[in-house]
């Protein structure tokens, strides 16, 4: 019998060289050691790649530490190459891709965003031995392993959540910044072009100044000498403090908001690893991805009390948890298990302490997210249904479709 709080694993139990390696390579965060010393040993192979291109250009350096530098870079694509080939060796480990045969799976797995930006980091070396291209040209690509980093940062990978959440937002900045900049260059145009027709003699011409004067950089190698160039510059100056303020707001607040909200990196791996969400497709475990809040907590950390509103439900990735159902015998949680559901179903307050026994990694579910997520995938709603049941200790609870429904539907 399963302990209380755990959900079966749909998938088939997995063990040998494959599932290890791929627990190491794809879990995200984690509890297990070999999975953090690659994580860490990948951060820093990545940083020190970029810092031996930047070294590269330098002359002195170059000439006296250029071969050892070129070592350092075979091996690190030595690295990588292995890295990118083992990916796609385990893919098949992951819960979406285990329905389809080897070559399917891995044909799409090679296509997802990450998987790309990591073939583009090696694919220049070994361009390199089949076509004849500028090696200085070749090295510019080596700083794509810096966005490697995506993988393990949640500093990047925020940042591009951020731009595609914040996409419409942003484009309407553009436009306006855009009929600031044409304005404000026509007008130049009309009132200086006569006076400077080297800088002025036509407005994609003034378009530098206009830029330059917007962006409030004011090189100085142009600038207005009427009257009436001055005062529409002094306009252009007082307008373009606000104009380019917005998208630099936008993504700075939307930045911060994210980043707060996330202690950890959310991969795709980590997601799929839970119990819940492994039979799901690809496409619907990354749109899971941008609802779920990473949150560590410290051992001893209350994470609620008895009598306190349901807001959402958690999911651990690594630690434990402590639920306090009775003083004698707790109840403790471990990786793959999920609490706080039974609260959200029946839309009531939390039943019982829980606490953190060992420092911990959660996946948090807000409540309005469940609400959407159990509509779009009922299997997910009777799976938790079904684990409600078991803490319960009432293979009667729940059984109401219509009572789930309703508390389904109530926002």
């Amino acid at each position: 019998m399963p302990q209380a709080g755990t959900v079966p694993d749909p998938r088939p139990a997995r063990k040998g060289l494959k599932a290890r390696l791929y627990h190491i390579l794809e879990a995200g965060k984690t509890s297990d050691r070999a999975s953090l010393i690659f994580d860490v040993s990948m951060t820093i192979l990545i940083i020190a790649n970029v810092v031996a291109f930047s070294l590269e250009t330098v002359p002195d350096i170059a000439a006296q530490y250029g071969g050892l530098l070129e070592a350092f870079n075979i091996a690190s694509v030595a690295v990588f190459t292995v890295e990118y080939l083992a990916r796609i060796w385990v893919c098949t480990e992951h819960g979406p891709y285990r329905r389809l045969n080897g070559f399917t799976a891995r044909a799409r797995f090679v296509r997802t965003p990450m998987m790309i930006v990591d073939l583009l980091a090696i694919a220049p070396f070994y361009l390199a031995f089949f076509l004849a291209i500028d090696l200085r040209v070749l090295r510019v690509f080596r700083l794509l392993r810096f966005f490697k980093l995506a993988r393990y940062s949640p500093a990047l990978s925020s940042l591009s959540r951020v731009l595609w959440q914040e996409r419409r937002a942003l484009g309407a900045a553009m436009i306006v910044m855009s009929g600031a900049l044409l304005v404000s260059s026509t007008l130049l145009y009309f009132i200086e072009r006569h006076e400077q027709p080297e800088a002025f003699g036509s407005v994609p011409a003034a378009m530098w100044w206009s830029m330059a004067t917007l962006t409030t950089v004011g090189y100085g190698d142009v600038v207005p000498v009427t009257a009436g160039g001055r005062l529409v510059g002094a306009l252009v100056m007082l307008f373009g403090l606000g104009m380019f303020a917005l998208p630099i707001g936008i993504i700075a607040t939307g930045f911060s908001q994210e980043i707060h909200r996330r202690e950890f990196a959310i991969t795709w791996g980590m997601v799929a690893r839970v119990p819940l969400f492994s039979a799901l497709e690809a496409e619907q475990i990354f749109a899971i991805m941008g609802r779920l809040e990473a949150v560590t907590l410290p051992r001893g950390s209350h994470i609620a009390h008895a009598g306190d509103p349901a807001d959402a439900m958690y999911f651990i990735i690594s630690g434990e948890v402590m639920v306090e159902r009775d003083p004698e015998e707790p109840i403790y949680l471990r990786e793959g298990d999920f609490f706080g559901e039974m609260a959200l179903l029946r839309k009531a307050t939390r039943q019982h302490e829980l606490t953190v026994s060992a420092d911990c990694d959660l996946l948090k579910l807000a409540s309005d997210d469940f609400t959407m997520l159990a509509r779009r995938h009922p299997e997910i709603r009777e799976a938790v249904v079904k684990v409600a049941r078991e803490r319960a200790g009432d293979a009667t609870a729940f059984t109401e479709d219509e009572e789930i429904e309703e508390a389904l539907r109530h926002e």
